[in-house]
């Protein structure tokens, strides 16, 4: 996958980046007719990339087949695949090597003795919307479909690494740290093999054992822990980084980390020994040119523009982001809020309560604790949001995510993002609360705030949840760009949103309880043409930047406020 360094030095990575063919199978004739052995018609397009924006497939829903021919030395294969929108179906040669549900996350297949030459990789892609989908029908975002991540083959070797989670914790003084690697190693081989495996933390060598695997056998392995000493900590200030180099005689995966403590003492979020106050927006990866097939180079615009902003933290909303996004926050010490896309606005009681939803949610959860868990710059792990967390059925499927994120999650803040701020039953499973209220948009006056914030933290004491830090996860107000009023009350303006905006920051930052704001949201996004979401243009309209990232009258005043709040600090 591609990265802002290269992750593998000895093993032999095939891009299949770039033209493949490309048909779209609205009567879902494919498989019956074949195209798995290769497509009969088909145009060429540019991959990754997203159907909706090709002419005429704007709204388009359900099947459509990819094609792609590349060469290789043969033996054992991974077919990788950073994001496919929503299910994909994957054949190599014609057999199908399995399929993955979930379109924001990264996935592969292992293919065993493939002969050397040219073959022919083909997936269908399926981004159609059920009762058991994520998302569901109703969804304010759009619903792209396509390959909209990178896609490679990976030449396997010997015993090869798959995966390496460096697990650590800090020194009360930060100052050292106790370090251990959790790795998957797979055996490529047809017979069974010895190899030496080695693992370093930037200078220091931390494992260095012989390791023994049957042939195509797989091990998980966690090496004994050793100490390093004068660690130099990753922070907002100084993101300081390790390269982690894992190696055996035919294989490597590289990756970094860097060594960071974030913890909850009281109602204060405490990053390294420091009391943080979070100023943050939610971005969605998402573009009108691009959909979320996203560019590296709008990735850096967009930091860039948070940076300018003042924000020392994102929200990924509402779907793991980019691996190459996070490696630019990890190098720019961005804090990361990361979350899976059960977006619960769209999801009925009814639906809440089928084990099917919440074993696919698990799933997810899973998926994003494997892939993203060395990224220093997550320190938060979102577990759904406006999910109706009323309901018992929720409270039982978010206390089986919160166990697996404090287990297998690292050193990161666990929560979700609520709309029921008096019917939550969920909040005392959060490490932090975070709600998300719109007072002033969807209903009263901006100026009902206030009396909000009162009646929450009176909620927050009879509940006995008043020293847990409270987070404002979203508020805003839509504005079209470029719509000026004389009246700064007129709704849709740009001064109704900068006015909106102003008076919930100077409130929330002076309200005791409050610790962040993540402002909704970063930009306007392409949302739903549904006639349910009602939103002009068919956009979200409440970013403060327009969707080509020309800022609106909101931005300034943000980074006004943003800038004078982190002087606080």
């Amino acid at each position: 996958m591609k990265r802002l360094f290269n992750d593998h030095e000895q093993r032999r990575v095939i891009d299949l980046n770039g033209s493949w063919q490309f048909s779209t199978d609205p009567e879902c004739v494919g498989e019956k007719e074949g195209w798995q052995n290769g497509l009969p018609s088909a145009n060429t397009v540019m991959v990754p990339s997203v159907w909706n924006n090709e002419l005429g497939l704007l709204n388009y829903t359900g099947h459509a087949w990819y094609e792609k021919k590349f060469k290789t030395n043969g033996g054992t294969l991974v077919l990788e695949f950073g994001s496919v929108m929503t299910k994909a179906d994957v054949w190599l040669d014609g057999a199908k090597v399995g399929e993955h549900y979930g379109a924001f996350s990264q996935f592969e297949f292992i293919v065993n003795n493939v002969s050397a030459g040219e073959h022919v990789i083909v997936v269908r892609a399926d981004n159609t919307k059920n009762e058991k989908s994520f998302p569901q029908q109703y969804t304010d975002w759009h619903n792209y479909g396509g390959i909209a991540r990178d896609v490679c083959v990976h030449e396997l070797n010997g015993i090869s690494i798959l995966t390496n989670h460096v697990v650590y914790e800090l020194s009360s003084d930060l100052k050292s740290a106790c370090v251990c690697a959790e790795l998957e190693l797979y055996n490529a081989s047809a017979e069974k093999t010895s190899s030496m495996l080695s693992v370093s933390v930037g200078d220091e060598l931390i494992y260095n054992e012989i390791i023994t695997l049957d042939a195509y056998a797989s091990l998980a392995l966690k090496t004994p822990s050793v100490t390093l000493d004068n660690v130099k900590i990753w922070n907002t200030d100084a993101p300081n980084l390790y390269t982690v180099v894992a190696k055996t005689e035919t294989d490597d995966l590289i990756d970094k980390i860097g060594f960071r403590k974030i913890e909850v003492d009281g109602n204060e979020i405490v990053l390294n020994g420091k009391r943080i106050e979070l100023l943050g927006v939610n971005r969605h990866e998402e573009h009108p040119e691009w959909g979320f097939a996203f560019p590296p180079k709008l990735m850096k615009k967009d930091l860039d523009i948070i940076a300018d902003l003042g924000c020392n933290t994102v929200r990924g909303s509402h779907y793991p982001n980019s691996r190459i996004f996070l490696d630019m926050l990890d190098e720019r010490g961005v804090l990361f809020w990361c979350e899976i896309p059960m977006w619960g606005v769209g999801f009925s009681e009814q639906t809440l309560h089928d084990p099917d939803i919440a074993e696919c949610g698990y799933m997810m959860i899973k998926e994003m604790t494997k892939y993203y868990y060395n990224h220093p710059s997550i320190i938060i792990w979102g577990m759904h949001n406006e999910v109706k967390t009323y309901l018992d059925c929720v409270f039982e499927f978010t206390k089986k995510f919160y166990a697996h994120l404090r287990e297998f999650g690292g050193n990161r803040l666990i929560t979700h993002a609520s709309n029921v701020p008096f019917g939550d039953k969920c909040m005392e499973l959060n490490d932090i609360i975070c709600l998300n209220m719109y007072h002033g948009w969807y209903n009263g006056k901006f100026s009902d705030w206030d009396k909000f914030m009162v009646d929450f933290g009176n909620h927050l004491k009879e509940r006995g949840l008043y020293g847990k830090p409270v987070i404002m996860s979203e508020f805003g107000a839509g504005a079209l760009a470029g719509y000026h009023a004389h009246f700064d009350e007129l709704r849709w303006s740009e001064e109704y949103q900068r006015d909106l905006l102003e008076h919930c920051l100077e409130l929330f930052n002076n309200t005791e309880y409050m610790r962040g704001t993540y402002i909704w949201q970063f930009c306007n996004i392409r949302t739903s043409p549904t006639l349910e979401l009602n939103r002009a243009r068919c956009f979200n309209n409440k970013g403060i930047l327009d969707e080509y990232r020309n800022p609106k009258a909101a931005y300034f005043k943000v980074r006004e406020l943003y800038h004078k709040y982190a002087k606080k600090f």
